[in-house]
Parts: C-alpha cells; structure tokens; sequence
C-alpha cells in the first residue's frame, strides 16, 4: 500500500482487525521509508457497479461520495460517525445484491433518502434539499408538508 506522506510503494501492517460492523478490515499501517502511520480499510466487493447519472453519463459507482455526501448531510447533528459508516454499508450491500451492474443515480438517491429519514430528520431535509433542486423556501415548505414533517402552526 502506497504511504499517503512520502508515496514510497512500501507499507508495513501493524495490526488489522474486523471494523466495528464487520464489513471491513481495519488495517494499522507504518510507512519504513517516513515513520508515517496510517489507516486502510479492505471491503469485499461482489460486483463493480456503474452509476447512471441524469445527464446520461456513465461513472462508476464511488463509496467514498456517498460517505461524503451523507456525512455532510448528518454534519453537526447527533448522529455517530458509525452509524453512518453501517448505514453506507447496509446501502452498498442492498445496491450490489440487485444483481445489476448499472444502476440509475435515482436509485441510490431514494436508498439514501430512506435509509436518512429513519436515521435523522434534519439529515433528511438537507439531503433532500440538494437530491430534488430546492430552489426556494416553498420547495422546503411543499416538501415538509408531503412529508408529514411540518409541525401545524399554534393557534
């Protein structure tokens, strides 16, 4: 594994072991040439998966972006960094169990936004935002209302 500090080709593990929800090994690394220590992690794969975007474009399908992209949406609420890292992990293994190898972006969204209302209501709204193009304040409020989110006005 190549170090992330110096890019020697070389890496020594230290200690590996299942991650906290079995999904991955977590690998302790230690760069000979550096001293620099590090992380990886190492995921069985069943299947490459390819992502068709709107625009008709082609990309494979990327973890990382989805962890980014959920972990924005989740960013300062209480929502633990592992509850995200299962929830990705649960996303990924329902996308892969489809038996597709091409699968339209909308999909992963819908997954995304299912899996974000069971887990954290603002988390839902912020991803949603971006997801289905708000434009404006009545984008939130049409949304909020279809959803059953927004509280009646007090009297």
């Amino acid at each position: 594994m190549r170090c992330p500090f110096c890019g020697e080709l070389e890496s020594q593990v230290k200690d590996s072991r299942p991650s906290d929800d079995g999904a991955a090994i977590r690998r302790r690394r230690h760069c000979p040439e550096c001293g620099g220590r590090f992380t990886t992690f190492e995921r069985v794969q069943l299947r490459e998966l390819t992502i068709l975007k709107r625009s008709g474009r082609r990309a494979p399908f990327d973890r990382e972006k989805l962890v980014r992209s959920i972990s924005i949406a989740t960013r300062k609420r209480p929502v633990e960094p592992e509850r995200v890292e299962r929830m990705v992990s649960a996303i990924v293994r329902q996308l892969e169990s489809r038996g597709e190898t091409e699968l339209a972006s909308h999909v992963v969204g819908e997954m995304v936004m299912k899996a974000l209302k069971a887990l954290d209501d603002v988390a839902y709204v912020r991803y949603a935002s971006v997801y289905r193009d708000f434009r404006q304040t009545e984008d939130f409020a049409r949304f909020l209302s279809d959803e059953g989110l927004a509280d009646e006005p007090e009297a």
